[in-house]
């Protein structure tokens, strides 16, 4: 029996300080290859208005609770038609043009005179490779050296959001439905475009790269799912093909109601999806894909974080790791932060994460 004590006391050490020397950059793959994580790793988005208003805040929360997740140190070239100040109340226009009114400090903000409202526009319409061709990626490779968390490459790429941005959206939903030859030739112009910037990052030591589209409502799809599979899932399987040949992993993020293509998001090789999983159900989620692909947040950002008491923070937490969670990896805590969620909530999420095990 002593034998017996001693040999489990040895185990139980040496898992231990398997554990303690566990870095960010192996738990985060740990979690994307399902091979037990020691626990799951967090990653918290800070949105402008944050940044821009509440830094102590900010500050305060990511070093009691320090991100899994680390962007590489990297600057692109600035866009020729690019003016103005993005997330300041007023007009900024972007690199490709489009023209954003901002409301409220710290957002995106809407296009309401995007630049091919009239489709003869559409010949004069070049992508900015400036922003490609003067990006300086010479500090990224140095910086995979030496990371112990996971580095992973943010990008531009949304083909479905940057047509709307040009073309504006209802005008895209109609060419969407018309079939109109020109929408074709828009999607193949940003696509080129977004095909160059994944392979810049490609060609870095990064450990993955991160790509979106906002393709829900609150209760469905935009458009069609058989529209999407014809339109855009080609673009996607051309993106993870790429970040998948070069050994990396592929990150996607989509706002609103997404279940009918989480099936197809799995099978063209989605490794992480950031998706608003209280829009959907969360345990059908949990019963039909749990094991097939990690679940990279999130909480509910609608309701709970902003309007929400801690303990109703808590219980939404534990909601997602009883559906998700099983101890084996598939899930990442991150959370969004914006400016309306108080501190208290944005600590709730993450403490529990921390703090809850798995049944």
């Amino acid at each position: 029996m002593d034998i017996l004590k001693h040999t489990l006391f040895l185990s139980l050490y040496v898992v231990l300080q398997e554990e303690n020397l566990v870095t960010g950059r192996e738990r985060v793959r740990r979690a994307l290859t399902f091979q037990f994580p020691d626990h799951v790793p967090r990653e918290l988005w800070v949105l402008p208005g944050v940044q821009m208003f509440r830094q102590a805040e900010m500050e305060g929360v990511l070093a009691r609770f320090p991100p899994d997740f680390v962007a590489p140190d990297a600057t692109v070239g600035v866009g020729r038609k690019a003016s103005g100040t993005p997330g300041v109340a007023g007009t900024y226009t972007d690199e490709w043009g489009c023209p954003f009114t901002v409301a409220e400090p710290g957002v995106i903000g809407e296009v309401k005179r995007p630049p091919l409202a009239d489709w003869a526009a559409l010949d004069h319409l070049r992508p900015p490779d400036e922003v490609l061709d003067e990006a300086d990626l010479s500090r990224v490779d140095a910086g995979c050296a030496t990371a112990d968390r996971f580095v992973k490459a943010g990008t531009t790429v949304r083909p479905f959001e940057r047509m709307q941005f040009l073309r504006g959206t209802e005008n895209l939903m109609m060419d969407l439905a018309w079939g109109v030859s020109q929408v074709y030739r828009l999607r193949d112009l940003v696509h080129e475009f977004f095909m160059r910037e994944i392979a810049l990052w490609t060609k870095t030591g990064v450990d993955g790269i991160s790509f979106m589209d906002d393709w829900g409502t609150q209760t469905n799809l935009l458009i069609s799912p058989q529209m999407w599979r014809e339109y855009f899932k080609p673009l996607y399987v051309d993106y993870c093909t790429l970040i998948h040949g070069a050994g990396k992993f592929a990150f996607f993020h989509s706002d609103g109601h997404i279940v009918s293509i989480i099936p197809d998001l799995i099978e063209i090789g989605v490794d992480a999806l950031n998706a608003q999983l209280f829009c959907m159900d969360i345990e059908e989620i949990g019963r039909r894909f749990r094991g097939q692909i990690t679940f990279w947040g999130e909480i509910d950002r609608q309701w709970v974080l902003p309007f929400g008491t801690p303990d109703d923070v808590r219980a939404a937490v534990q909601r997602v790791r009883a559906a998700l969670d099983n101890g084996q990896g598939g899930v990442i805590a991150e959370c969004e932060w914006g400016n309306d969620v108080p501190r208290a909530n944005v600590e709730a999420v993450l403490k529990t994460w921390q703090e809850d095990t798995v049944l």
